[in-house]
């Protein structure tokens, strides 16, 4: 408006300072005098000057007024807060799709203590959620960016179809190779090709739930005990991986030197060495750990906290 009303003031005689001036109280509606000898011309342009400004005015007003009330203001400065929140977290898991395999892996993590930010593209399936949310397309890296993938733990990519899941793969390993993302397959044959993809692990939850069925048929108690271990708040003990870091207390030393695990009666149940394929289960006390190796133990949450401080690993 100020822009018309100074062009069609200075086009009638005016000079630019008195036409921005005229302009600018014009369409502020302060009423002072006019800096002009009245014309037919000079009035008829400020009649229809004063019309047009106090209609965009007006219009701007209802529009405030309509997103006030509608809650689509309470909405953005949400989504505002949201983006602020999220931008802070450091270790979050991301998951990828709200749909069966998400919800449950959305509803295990938090029970085991686990901060996470969700992608979904359907704002309905979010819509009572008080999780960290973004809704988009998680293959755009503009959206795992705002769900902070530069500072995630993890990713795990449970969308609707094979296809969504690994371009979503690609974009995230593209923005970060080191990143555990764990990928769900819905078919046998798209697990090669999710892990070719990026994803660290590809997994096909009809094939688990088969063979954990299975596993229950013919070795109960076994399958029984893995299950409470891994999922019951009933028991103490839980799995964990402990990777050690380079520069760490345990690093170049035998499981036999090692005090903690034996004053502390940690089980190590197996070993990884970098680049050096499987795990070695049941270790002999002689196996050296290797900066960059990883220990898989059995052991109660005060004693995976102390291996963690001791190894000095934040995981």
């Amino acid at each position: 408006m100020t822009v018309f009303g100074t062009v069609g003031y200075m086009l009638l005689g005016l000079t630019f300072v008195e036409a921005i001036y005229q302009t600018v109280f014009t369409v502020a509606t302060v009423g002072y005098t006019e800096v002009y000898e009245r014309t037919p011309a000079l009035m008829l342009f400020t009649s229809l000057l004063i019309v047009i400004g106090v209609g965009v005015v007006l219009y701007n007003l209802g529009v405030i007024l309509e997103a006030v009330t509608e809650g689509r203001l309470l909405q953005h400065l949400g989504r505002l807060r949201m983006e602020h929140d999220i931008s802070r977290l450091r270790g979050h898991v991301i998951v990828c799709g709200f749909g069966r395999v998400g919800t449950s892996a959305v509803s295990h993590l938090l029970d085991t203590g686990h901060t996470v930010v969700v992608i979904d593209r359907d704002p309905e399936r979010l819509a009572e959620s008080t999780l960290h949310v973004v809704i988009g397309d998680a293959s755009n890296d503009d959206i795992l960016r705002a769900a902070g993938i530069e500072h995630a733990r993890a990713l795990i990519c449970a969308l609707d179809t094979d296809a969504d899941t690994t371009y979503a793969t690609l974009s995230a390993r593209a923005l970060r190779p080191d990143l555990v993302i764990i990928s769900r397959a819905r078919t046998i044959d798209s697990k090669d090709k999710l892990v070719r993809a990026g994803a660290t692990r590809a997994v096909n939850p009809q094939l688990i739930g088969g063979r954990r069925m299975a596993s229950f048929a013919l070795h109960a108690d076994v399958a029984e005990f893995l299950d409470g271990v891994m999922h019951s708040e009933e028991i103490d003990h839980e799995f964990e991986q402990v990777r050690i870091p380079p520069g760490s207390a345990f690093a170049g030393k035998r499981l036999a030197d090692i005090d903690m695990f034996r004053e502390m009666s940690v089980p190590v149940l197996a070993v990884r060495q970098p680049h050096k394929g499987g795990f070695l289960t049941n270790p002999p006390r002689s196996t050296v750990i290797e900066a960059g190796g990883t220990l898989i133990l059995l052991a109660s949450t005060d004693q995976i906290a102390a291996v963690h401080r001791a190894a000095g690993t934040s995981d």
